[in-house]
């Protein structure tokens, strides 16, 4: 089932995109009619399973990719989104299940409150990718899903100890700041000897071998000790991907980058078509009399649009707090906006370089919220993207055996999950086309790549003329070495803006495709000589290697992610 299961995800991974629908319904509905064939054992899930064990590497890669910067840049929708946001849902949907279900507690109806708020941006972000949607748009829903994940398990946690009569109602409040605080030191100090232990390892395979084990050594330690262990996870993703950059080597982060993709892409889409498996033996579990299979369907219907009022009511006034903030930056001064008393009272080279980083931060900041600011459209598409998935799915499961009707309330979950991938995950492209939203510009873009790789080019230019630059003996480069690479720097500097300021191939676009025919050429005479037997198999993969990255190199700049 497993081996099948792969297989189903790629034909649906790869089918969705021309359906025009989202992957994860598909996957939903090919799980339940698979579950329908006669002979198809029962899926269970344990409990535990999928929050334990499917959960933290899920929310780990997710993390490690999202950049420091875009989560700094949009700190206080992220934060009301992800937090504010999941407070609000959860309290007015227990509310509203407790009034409906009296018999249920209300710690126990707001932990199921819990478990449907935070919405799962999968869908979301994948459309928005392939429709075009804005970055900033993309960034928003990408470190959403990752905070309310954690702000909701953490509600769901202090909920249930309550319910337990573990902790007052009154202390979730202290109970939810210890759980938060604990985890991020956990994930903060977790990331970062990770990143230490990982930097002193010059062996890509073993580097990524270690960073499977990460997500698992912030969940285990900080679910020990009562804290949010989804929470550390995040935390030591994030460091993880922000200090990778300066001390990984550029073999191990294209090694750890590809390897997390998959792993992502299969334990997210096959949490979604194990829920389709799941919901045939979840229906015939539900069997009293009082709290049929229609009800529990119907009060999913009804949470559905709860959370969907909720979640439109809360982002409208989220985007005029924004507009607000943007209507301020642009009166602030665009000169020097750092504070210069530091460098007058301090005159020191290290305070000096990050009262400028400081400066630089703040203007770039500044142009950012200019440049991509949110209007009432990108409001509308916010609103409209809170598809529920992989946490409602694995948050319902850690409900206690003993809670009222519990295979009533994981098919309330369920059908929330499936209605919102249906009814807004399904139309979320219809919105976008008709709200006429358009994506970044690819001229803009393009352009924005020229100037960074000559602003960098120009440093690394400068190392060439420094006289101290030497071999690991101390002996000083031969002249034509470094002509030759000042001349390549050159020239991939000539490359891109050459391709940034063309719709037609210029003389360095010219030279990447012709020298990636060149490749091609020189990758089919290795597998001649790989046939024919006449070199050993170490010097065979050892040139192999060497072609695929340079090729990888020079498709650096492709418009089309799949070729990179």
């Amino acid at each position: 089932m497993i081996v099948f299961g792969i297989l189903i995800m790629v034909v649906v991974a790869v089918v969705a995109p021309k359906l025009g629908v989202v992957a994860p319904l598909i996957l939903v509905m090919v799980g339940l009619a698979a579950s329908l064939i006669p002979g198809v054992p029962t899926v269970v899930i344990p409990p535990a399973f999928i929050l334990s064990g499917v959960l933290p590497p899920i929310l780990y890669a997710a993390a490690v990719n999202i950049p420091i910067v875009d989560f700094r840049r949009n700190v206080k929708a992220i934060t009301g989104l992800s937090v504010v946001l999941v407070f609000v849902s959860a309290f007015v949907t227990g509310a509203a299940f407790h009034w409906l279900m009296p018999q249920l507690s209300l710690p126990v109806a707001i932990a199921l409150g819990a478990v449907v708020s935070p919405p799962d941006a999968v869908a979301a972000t994948s459309i928005g990718r392939r429709i075009g949607l804005p970055a900033r748009l993309i960034s928003m829903l990408h470190g959403e899903s990752l905070v309310n994940d954690a702000a909701a398990l953490v509600l769901l946690r202090s909920a249930l100890a309550a319910a337990a009569g573990a902790v007052a109602f009154g202390g979730v409040v202290g109970s939810f700041a210890y759980s938060v605080a604990a985890a991020i030191v956990i994930g903060f100090l977790v990331g970062h000897a990770t990143v230490w232990m990982r930097a002193r390892l010059d062996n890509a395979v073993l580097n990524t071998a270690i960073s499977f084990a990460v997500p698992f050594l912030a969940f285990v330690p900080a679910n020990q000790i009562n804290s949010s262990g989804v929470l550390a996870v995040v935390v030591a993703g994030l460091v993880t991907g922000h200090q990778g950059a300066r001390h990984f080597s550029a073999q191990t982060r294209i090694s750890e980058r590809i390897n997390w993709r998959t792993a992502q892409f299969v334990l997210e889409n096959g949490v979604f078509l194990v829920m389709g498996f799941e919901l045939k033996g979840l229906i015939d579990e539900v069997k009293d009399n009082h709290f049929s299979v229609t009800q529990a369907v119907e009060l999913g219907f009804l949470a559905t649009v709860i959370l969907t009022i909720v979640r439109i009511a809360f982002v409208i006034p989220l985007i005029a707090v924004l507009r607000r903030d943007e209507s301020r930056t642009e009166r602030l001064p665009h000169g020097d906006v750092a504070r210069p008393g530091w460098r007058r009272l301090l005159a020191n080279e290290w305070v000096r370089r990050k009262a400028h980083i400081r400066a630089t931060r703040r203007r770039a900041d500044v142009a950012f919220r200019n440049a991509e600011g949110l209007g009432w459209r990108g409001g509308v598409v916010i609103a409209w993207s809170g598809m529920r998935g992989v946490v409602t799915v694995a948050a319902v499961h850690s409900l206690p055996a003993t809670t009222p009707y519990r295979p009533q309330l994981l098919l309330v979950a369920f059908t929330v999950a499936i209605v919102t991938l249906l009814v807004q995950g399904g139309t979320l492209p219809l919105v976008i086309r008709k709200l006429g939203i358009s994506g970044d510009d690819a001229t803009t873009d393009r352009m924005e790549l020229a100037d960074l790789v000559e602003e960098i080019n120009t440093t690394g230019l400068l190392l060439l003329e420094d006289p101290a630059v030497a071999q690991v003996n101390g002996d000083r480069f031969d002249s034509k070495v470094v002509e030759r690479v000042r001349s390549e720097s050159i020239m991939r500097t000539e490359w891109i803006v050459d391709l940034s300021g063309r719709t037609t191939a210029g003389p360095q676009e010219q030279y990447r495709a012709l020298r990636i025919q060149v490749i091609q050429a020189e990758r089919a005479a290795l597998l001649d000589a790989r046939s024919a037997g006449s070199y050993s198999s170490r010097a065979i993969e050892r040139v192999q290697e060497m072609l695929d990255l340079e090729e990888s190199h020079l498709r650096a700049t492709d418009d089309n992610p799949d070729h990179r």
